[in-house]
């Protein structure tokens, strides 16, 4: 190997140097799909530095993720089926493809027509047109939150969909209602509970579409409601522990109360610090 100063290069000498006979057992022992599960972790790890705001920390996770990919296509390159630089050279001309109002004679008014000419594009691709359903390209194995996203958004481009935010908003509550009413007639049983379960996800597929309508990805909503939760509760557990009192010690009313507390402290520290780094 002859040493050279592109990033991309040096990053797959090392892989090349860790598959090696003599480089490490465990890289050796790898493949494409042992691969996968650490490419997932690595990405859900740069979820969580993306949510928290630290560039530095995304920077490192966002290495980390490179490192997964680039090794996945080694290991293909290995059993030459094809090199880097062909991974490369495919998503650059695929994104040039689907960017006709930027690298063509096209026009684009907004995001919507956007997204609405990119869906287009892709049916085109790879026979794609000839399709049985619209749904069909939709990975199975996407979080369901993701997928339920990912599924309202094909329907609708399809065009099978609420008219505007007031009509999905209005199957919300229709939905919430039928809930209530499977659990005022609950007579338990795996039975019961199957009903009560499908319920519940209509609730929830239906709030990925108001979503949708609001122009808010129901991933990200979530993840970032779910840091927001996890920070508020373990400022009031440490500040019960403190106390010499636990979460489960304490009384209701004076969980409340701690609750609003741990609201406003970590509410107004998290304000304070997006101030700073505006």
């Amino acid at each position: 190997m002859t040493a050279v100063s592109d990033p991309t290069s040096r990053l797959m000498e090392l892989i090349e140097r860790l598959r090696a006979e003599d480089g490490c057992p465990w890289d050796r022992r790898q493949t494409p799909r042992s691969m996968v599960a650490y490419l997932i972790e690595e990405v859900y790890e740069l979820v969580d530095a993306v949510l928290s705001g630290s560039p530095g920390e995304v920077c490192e996770e966002l290495g980390d993720v490179l490192f997964q990919a680039f090794f996945i296509a080694w290991l293909y390159q290995e059993q030459g089926h094809f090199q880097i630089a062909d991974a490369i050279g495919q998503v650059h001309e695929k994104m040039i493809r689907r960017h006709p109002h930027v690298f063509g004679d096209e026009t684009a008014k907004d995001a919507e027509a956007v997204r609405r000419r990119w869906t287009e594009i892709k049916k085109t691709e790879k026979g794609r047109s000839a399709e049985p359903s619209t749904l069909d390209d939709i990975p199975s194995g996407l979080p369901a939150l993701m997928r339920a996203h990912r599924v309202s958004e094909r329907a609708a481009g399809a065009g099978f969909d609420w008219a505007d935010l007031t009509g999905v908003m209005k199957k919300v509550e229709e939905e919430w209602a039928e809930f209530n009413a499977e659990v005022g007639s609950q007579g338990g049983g795996d039975s019961g509970r199957r009903r009560l379960a499908l319920e519940f996800g209509d609730i929830l597929f239906t709030l990925v579409n108001v979503a949708r309508f609001a122009r808010i990805h129901p991933e990200t909503a979530l993840a970032e409601a779910v840091v927001k939760f996890e920070r508020r509760f373990r400022y009031m557990e440490a500040e019960l522990t403190a106390g010499g009192a636990t979460v489960a010690s304490t009384s209701r009313e004076e969980l409340d109360r701690r609750w609003e507390e741990a609201k406003s402290e970590v509410d107004h520290g998290d304000a304070g610090r997006h101030r700073r780094k505006g």
